[in-house]
Order: C-alpha cells, then sequence, then structure tokens
C-alpha cells in the first residue's frame, strides 16, 4: 500500500535509536546469512528450524530431529528475524526505520526492545491461534513493526510522515491517517483473501501485533501516553 520515507520527529530524551538500528541490522545480518551466503535448501531449513509452526507450537505435529534447532516455544522470538526475500526485508525495516526511533526515545532503549519483541511474540501467537493445525512457518519481523505502528499512532498522531503511496507517489501525510490506512488495508486484506490458511492467517499476525503494541504501551509508559495525548490536544 506505501513504504514510510521518513518524518521530521527529532528525538527528545534519547541521543540515538540505538536499538532501533541494532535490530535492523540484525534483521540484515541474519537474511544475507540464511538467504544470500546459503542455499535454498538451507534456507527453507531455517525457515522451518525458526519459524513459528502452529501445529508445531501446539505439540500436534513434530519437527524432524535436523530441524529442532530451538525449543518450540523460543520461536516466537527467532521468528522475527528471518525474512523471506529483500522486499519483506526492506519494507519492515523502512517502517521499523521511520517510526521506531521516537517510540524508542518515549520507552527508552531496554523499554523499547522489551516492547518490540513482545509485540512480535503477540503477533506470533495471534498467527498460531487463528489456524493451531498449520504446518505453514511464519517468519518475519511485520508484527514486532506493527506493534511499533500502534505506539507511534497514539504517541505521534499529527506527526508529518513522508510516505511512498501505492509505492509510486510522495505524500505527506499525518501520522495517524498513514498508520489507520495502513490498520484498514490489513483488515480489508484479511476479509477479502480466499479460505486457504497460508493466505488468512499472516493478515491476523500483523492486526495482533498492532493491538499488542497499544496494549504494551499502556502497561510499560502510561505516563509517556497523556503526557503526548495532553500535547496533541493544545
Amino acid at each position: 500500500m506505501f513504504l514510510p520515507l521518513t518524518d521530521k520527529n527529532p528525538l527528545q530524551i534519547i541521543s540515538f535509536q540505538y536499538v532501533t538500528a541494532a535490530l535492523i541490522i540484525f534483521n540484515v545480518v541474519t537474511f544475507f546469512l540464511y538467504e544470500i551466503m546459503l542455499t535454498e535448501q538451507v534456507e527453507m531449513a531455517a525457515n522451518y528450524a525458526y519459524g513459528v509452526i502452529p501445529a508445531v507450537l501446539f505439540d500436534s505435529r513434530e519437527l524432524g530431529e535436523h530441524l529442532q534447532r530451538v525449543p518450540n516455544p523460543f520461536t516466537l522470538l527467532t521468528y522475527q528475524f528471518f525474512h523471506g526475500d529483500w522486499l519483506h526485508l526492506l519494507a519492515n525495516m523502512a517502517f521499523l526505520w521511520v517510526f521506531g526511533d521516537n517510540v524508542e526515545d518515549s520507552l527508552g532503549h531496554w523499554r523499547f526492545l522489551a516492547f518490540y519483541l513482545l509485540s512480535g511474540v503477540a503477533a506470533g501467537l495471534a498467527f498460531a491461534l487463528m489456524a493451531p493445525a498449520s504446518t505453514v512457518p511464519l517468519i518475519g519481523a511485520s508484527g514486532s513493526v506493527a506493534g511499533v505502528l500502534a505506539a507511534y499512532m497514539l504517541l505521534h498522531p499529527k506527526q508529518q510522515v513522508w510516505i511512498l503511496l501505492f509505492m509510486r507517489i510522495p505524500v505527506p501525510i499525518p501520522a495517524f491517517w498513514a498508520i489507520l490506512g495502513w490498520v484498514a488495508f490489513q483488515v480489508y486484506s484479511l476479509f477479502s483473501q480466499s479460505d486457504g490458511e497460508e493466505v488468512v492467517v499472516a493478515w491476523w499476525a500483523h492486526l495482533g501485533g498492532f493491538v499488542a503494541g497499544i496494549v504494551l504501551l499502556l502497561v510499560l509508559a502510561p505516563q509517556y501516553l497523556r503526557r503526548h495525548t495532553n500535547e496533541n490536544k493544545t
């Protein structure tokens, strides 16, 4: 639907978004190691070993021993750092870079890291709960990034963001409307797709991460949310 380009929203508390940058670097390095350096067969094995597979997560199916790299619950963390292709990676990292710094600024480095990872865990669980018998692995940072979008929308709804609309047209738009449009697209995609579970449930992961972002922001930084809400009213 759109790709974020930039916002002019300077940091107020932290000097640099170290966690956001580290997450992007880790994602890129992981992609390079598993998608570029290794064979397609090894790449596929990694997706099954580190991705969230609902049937395996809920113990109704088992992975072969050669794929059992981490305990099943740990895949709710590891899946967040694997991507299917360059476009998948680029889109997620662009959203994280544009929106992550200001959320990190409000939460602080360590709380932001916890917020990001827990949003991803919630997204993975949403994916699994909507299709508990699925053997299709979920990979990607989309659920974690969705949590970041939710936090940014609540903290900086009026902030102008430059987006590449339809991947072609640069447009400045308030963050609230840009992110609300993203949510509407997820909902539309969810209900317009076929009943094939491997197609439908990925949208649930995005929406699950978004809802988790709202809840986690209320839990981790209610004071910042109140402050930004009062500022946005003035």
